[in-house]
């Protein structure tokens, strides 16, 4: 008898996994270097989930190839919850502009919660004669190709958000990549080029408070609290709506009541005083959803931002 029930208890292996979930570390790859917002989320995200998991949860930076490595590295790990990606905005680019990846960016994860959203910021040289959106568009109308935007490269979300901007606007601005954000946000203070979509807003705060540089607008659909005097592009773009996010991935086939377990934490997490407060620093909100909820996201982002590459007509990479 007890030995049926033994059975019955463990039918599987992952069920009984599932059942003693954590009995030892978690893993956390984050596939970026360390010191940017998805890797200062991710290791608060860890500390916490150390405390409400009673197992510790460490961060493992894999940088390279747009988070391609530290996404290859998650999606060959064992489907048993101790392996995690703290993924962003490049896991829905990354299928359009790398079609050969060695993964599916879809099928090859178990999406498990989606952590916060962050508004890019449009900004503008000092010198730049447009003050606003409006301003912008009328003034890159007038001087088609003559506007140039900086980005971080390729494929990056202001690289995706400027050529959404240009395709809804009908202008024809020019596409300058630098190596990182500090050489874009410091080339648009300098004048070198004329705007720049700033992913992460509080790096925007102190040189717009300064007279470094002008904000012409926010890429969500209502202000920001750390830019409030600064409207949504929205508001001369109907429609234009861009935010950046970081979520957790799972290898497929981890056993739901794993995804679940860490979904719950996770969401319970980012209703924190901390945590809301360190997001509020970098102009990001939570953004709890379920898994079936991220999944839906993360398919409808592949597609639009699939197209916004295609309409632009930036060619697919080799990875």
């Amino acid at each position: 008898m007890l030995e049926r029930l033994i059975f019955v208890a463990c039918a599987g292996v992952f069920s009984c996994a599932a059942a003693a979930y954590p009995d030892k570390p978690i893993r956390l790859v984050v596939p970026s270097g360390a010191g940017g917002i998805t890797d200062i989320l991710a290791r608060l995200l860890a500390k916490d989930l150390s405390a409400s998991l009673g197992q510790q949860v460490y961060v493992d930076n894999k940088p390279g190839a747009g988070g391609i490595v530290g996404s290859q590295s998650v999606a060959t790990a064992p489907p048993d919850g101790y392996t995690l990606l703290m993924a962003f905005p490049s896991h829905v680019v990354n299928p359009t502009l790398y079609p050969k990846l060695p993964y599916d960016s879809v099928k090859s994860f178990a999406p498990v919660a989606m952590v916060s959203k962050v508004s890019p910021v449009l900004v503008a040289r000092p010198d730049l004669p447009a003050s606003s959106t409006r301003e912008l568009i009328d003034y890159a109308r007038k001087n088609p190709g003559r506007v140039n935007y900086a980005t971080v490269g390729t494929g990056s979300l202001g690289h995706l958000a400027s050529e959404l901007l240009n395709q809804m606007a009908g202008t024809k601005m020019t596409h300058v990549p630098y190596k990182g954000a500090p050489q874009a946000l410091t080339a648009t203070m300098a004048g070198e080029v004329d705007i720049y979509m700033v992913s992460s807003p509080s790096n925007v705060v102190e040189p717009y408070r300064a007279g470094k540089l002008k904000v012409l607008g926010v890429s969500q659909g209502e202000r920001l609290l750390l830019l409030p005097e600064v409207p949504p592009l929205s508001d001369t773009l109907p429609g234009f709506e861009v935010f950046g996010w970081n979520g957790i991935l799972a290898p497929a086939g981890t056993p739901a009541q794993i995804v679940n377990t860490l979904n719950r934490e996770i969401n319970r997490i980012l209703g924190s005083a901390e945590f809301l407060q360190i997001l509020r620093n970098e102009g990001a909100t939570p953004a709890p959803l379920s898994p079936e909820q991220f999944s839906k996201q993360i398919a409808a982002d592949i597609g639009r931002w699939g197209k916004v590459l295609k309409d632009a007509n930036i060619k697919p990479l080799n990875y």
